[in-house]
C-alpha cells in the first residue's frame, strides 16, 4: 500500500510537468499564425488527396477522356483552371494529381524514416566498428547528389509509382541516419540511461523505453519539414520522365507536358505549379510549427 502511494507520488509530478510543457508547446503554436495556416492548409492538401478524383467536375477526364473541341479553353467559369491541349479540364487533373504527388512525397518521407532512423540508432548506441561502417557508408550516400542518385534508381528499377518512392527514399534516409546517430549519442550520456544499464536493463529495454520516446521529437520535426522537398523531388522525377508517366495525373507530369504550351496557354502550367508552391509552403509552416512545440530550450 506504501509503495503504491509513493509510485503515485513520484509519477504525478511527472505527467503534471509532462502536461505543463504540452500546452506551452501548443500555446506557441496557435499564437504563430504562419503555422495555423500551415496546419489548415496541410489539412486541405490532406483532404483534396484523399477526395480529390471524387470532388473532379469532370473525372471521365481523369480516365483519359479528350475533347479537342474545348482544346485551350482559358479560366471560366465552365472550365475554373482552363482546359489543356486535349481538352481535359485543369482543375480536375490538379485535384486527382494531388493524391499521387502528396501521398508519394508522404510515402517517400515515411520509409526513409524507417530505414534512416534504424541505422543511427544502431550505429549511435552500439559504437564501435559498427558505428563506423555504418556512418561510413552513409558518407559515401551523401557524397552522391540525392537527385541524381534517385534518378540513377528509378531508371534502373523502371518507371512506376513505387520504384519512384522505393528510389526517392534510398536517396533520402542519411539525413535521418545522421540526426538519429546524434540524438541517441546525447541521450546514451544521460545520468537515467547509466542508471538503467546499472540496474540490469537490457539493450532493446534501454532503446526502447529510454532512447527511442527522448529522439521522436527532432524526428517528427524532420519528417515535417522533409516533406515539401519529397513532393518537389517526386514532381521532378516525374518532370523529367523518370517519374511517374502520362496519362496519370501527377503535378510534376503537368508541368512537363504544358511547358510547350508557354506563354500563350499560361494556365496549363501555372496551376499545377501553384498546386507544389502551396504544398511544400503549407509543409513548412507546419514544420516551423512543430519545431517551436518540440523544442525543450523554448519551454523555458
Amino acid at each position: 500500500m506504501t509503495q503504491a502511494a509513493e509510485t503515485s507520488v513520484d509519477t504525478a509530478p511527472k505527467r503534471s510537468s509532462r502536461r505543463t510543457n504540452w500546452a506551452r508547446g501548443f500555446y506557441r503554436f496557435r499564437q504563430n499564425p504562419l503555422s495555423v495556416a500551415g496546419l489548415i492548409g496541410v489539412v486541405c492538401l490532406l483532404f483534396i488527396a484523399a477526395f480529390g478524383p471524387q470532388l473532379a467536375p469532370y473525372p471521365e477526364h481523369l480516365a483519359g477522356e479528350i475533347n479537342v473541341a474545348d482544346r485551350f479553353q482559358p479560366p471560366s467559369a465552365e472550365f475554373w483552371f482552363g482546359t489543356n491541349e486535349v481538352g481535359q479540364d485543369v482543375f480536375s487533373l490538379v485535384l486527382a494529381g494531388a493524391q499521387v504527388s502528396l501521398l508519394s512525397g508522404i510515402a517517400v518521407i515515411i520509409l526513409a524514416t524507417l530505414i534512416g532512423t534504424v541505422i543511427g540508432v544502431i550505429a549511435g548506441y552500439f559504437g564501435s566498428w559498427l558505428d563506423e561502417i555504418l556512418m561510413r557508408f552513409t558518407d559515401l550516400i551523401l557524397t552522391l547528389p540525392g537527385l541524381i542518385l534517385a534518378m540513377a534508381i528509378a531508371a534502373g528499377l523502371g518507371p512506376s509509382i513505387p520504384n519512384m518512392i522505393l528510389a526517392l527514399a534510398l536517396a533520402w534516409w542519411p539525413g535521418f541516419a545522421r540526426m538519429a546517430r546524434g540524438e541517441v549519442l546525447s541521450t546514451n550520456a544521460e545520468l537515467y540511461v547509466t542508471a538503467a544499464r546499472a540496474q540490469g536493463a537490457g539493450n532493446m529495454r534501454i532503446l526502447t523505453r529510454h532512447i527511442l520516446p527522448n529522439i521522436t521529437s527532432p524526428v517528427i520535426v524532420k519528417m515535417s519539414l522533409d516533406v515539401g522537398f519529397a513532393i518537389i523531388a517526386v514532381a521532378s522525377l516525374g518532370f523529367i520522365g523518370i517519374g511517374v508517366r502520362p496519362p496519370t495525373p501527377e503535378w510534376g507530369v503537368m508541368l512537363s507536358v504544358s511547358r510547350t504550351n508557354l506563354p500563350h496557354y499560361w494556365w496549363t502550367a501555372i496551376f499545377p505549379g501553384f498546386a507544389i508552391f502551396l504544398s511544400v509552403l503549407s509543409f513548412n509552416f507546419l514544420g516551423d510549427g512543430l519545431r517551436d512545440v518540440f523544442d525543450p530550450r523554448a519551454r523555458r
